[in-house]
């Protein structure tokens, strides 16, 4: 068997070179596609493009983020750096070859990192970005459209003050537009999320809002040189789509932009019929 036909383990855990234990799922046959995460949320945050690209033919793995789910609730390293090297290390060990990166919101930051700084000698062949963080979220002078540090001081504020009820506010209200009128609320889906978040490590969580909000993805965008989809909401509250996929597309060699009318952030959880068959199409291309 070729590497990219390998057969999927199910589960299981590794070890990087500082001792984190990253949990990951691993199933099925076919090229592979790693999903990667938004904040603070797990693999279990995929479910639907899981289930279903694996019953189209694909090997889906998706991993668990330091800090984040059932890998290790780690007080270090907790920044984009360690946490593209992370993702290299599971890609070593599953022998990863042609595979496509799909990353959703901080996720997205993680693949921009990835593939910029590991993603040659054919180890990937396209990548996607849904409502992700690139190119950077933060107001600095170079970045006048981002958002003030204020909002992000807000985030840590309210994590270290109440994050059960932090965690229970921001699914019920922004993230899946269930704020909107006449949005179809899900208290399933509002759960699923705080489920996740509180699985997670509190002080990776907390640092994880700097990884987010303050790398500067610039420079991993230009150096891309497969195609990558950027897929969007224009409805996006938690990352405003005006400085993040416009600006994105702007610096990718090979990048596509499709931008979804009225769709919140979480829209490959409340659309994930939309977003699957656009992925299928992508991959398929």
């Amino acid at each position: 068997m070729t590497s990219q036909t390998k057969s999927g383990s199910g589960s299981g855990t590794i070890a990087t070179k500082d001792g984190t234990q990253i949990f990951y799922k691993d199933w099925g046959t076919g090229q592979p596609i790693v999903f990667h995460h938004g904040w603070p949320l797990s693999s279990d945050d995929w479910d639907a493009q899981m289930l279903f690209f694996l019953s189209k033919g694909y090997r889906v793995i998706a991993h668990d983020r330091r800090g984040h789910g059932r890998s290790s609730q780690t007080d270090t390293g907790n920044e984009m750096d360690t946490y593209a090297a992370d993702v290299a290390a599971l890609a070593g060990h599953l022998d990863l070859k042609d595979a496509i990166h799909v990353g959703h919101s901080t996720g997205g930051g993680e693949v921009a990192r990835y593939v910029a700084q590991y993603g040659g000698g054919g180890r990937v062949a396209k990548a996607v970005l849904i409502g992700a963080v690139p190119p950077i979220m933060l107001k600095t002078p170079a970045n006048p459209g981002g958002l003030p540090i204020e909002v992000f001081d807000g985030f840590r504020a309210a994590l270290a003050a109440n994050r059960a009820q932090f965690f229970h506010d921001v699914p019920a209200g922004p993230f899946y537009g269930f704020n909107r009128p006449g949005a179809q609320v899900s208290e399933g889906v509002i759960d699923n999320w705080w489920r996740q978040g509180m699985m997670g490590g509190a002080k990776a969580h907390y640092d994880c809002i700097k990884a987010f909000s303050e790398t500067d993805f610039t420079e991993d965008l230009k150096k891309i040189d497969v195609p990558v989809l950027v897929m969007h909401g224009d409805d996006d509250q938690i990352v405003p789509i005006a400085d993040s996929a416009l600006l994105s597309i702007k610096l990718l060699k090979k990048g596509e932009l499709k931008v979804y009318r009225g769709f919140p952030h979480g829209m490959a959880t409340t659309h994930a019929d939309v977003i699957n068959a656009d992925l299928l199409a992508f991959f398929r291309a």
